[in-house]
């Protein structure tokens, strides 16, 4: 590998590990966000897929990718194939990191609103509430959580 690719193939590295540390740091949004009041009514576990922008399977896919391009043609050709063959490398391995290794435990958490509509909330971990325990749902969309309340 010359000296091109193999700076470029450590820049992009650090970029993306630089971009990943910065993922899902803080608290809560500012400002407003919806809060309804509602009953309990069905819980189900779930197996959520993880989320993990860059991991081990990014790092792991790009060296291999870039390993296996670095096979194919000679010259230029072969640098273009090295890079190319880290990036999709390192794409794959994400994916397969976050869609069958990193898995992790939920709820998907059935609540009747006050106004007799019923929302299905899925969210992480284990919440230790219990069909008809008493709830706010904060928030909406992916950001949507159910607590006692």
């Amino acid at each position: 590998m010359n000296a091109f690719v193999r700076t470029f193939f450590v820049l992009a590295v650090a970029s993306l590990l630089g971009c990943a540390s910065a993922v899902g740091q803080g608290g809560p949004p500012l400002g407003a966000e919806p809060v309804e009041h509602g009953v309990i009514t069905r819980i189900e576990a779930v197996s959520l897929e993880g989320d993990h922008q860059l991991g081990l399977g990014t790092v792991v896919g790009a060296v291999a990718g870039g390993v296996i391009g670095h096979q194919i043609g000679g010259g230029s050709g072969r640098d273009v194939a090295t890079v190319i063959g880290a990036i999709g490398g390192g794409l794959a391995g994400n994916a397969i990191e976050n869609r069958y290794i990193d898995r992790r435990p939920g709820e998907q958490i059935f609540v009747r609103l006050e106004n007799g509509t019923t929302v299905a909330v899925t969210q992480p971990g284990e919440s230790g509430l219990r069909v008809g325990d008493r709830v706010i749902v904060k928030g909406s969309g992916t950001d949507a959580r159910v607590s006692r309340g």
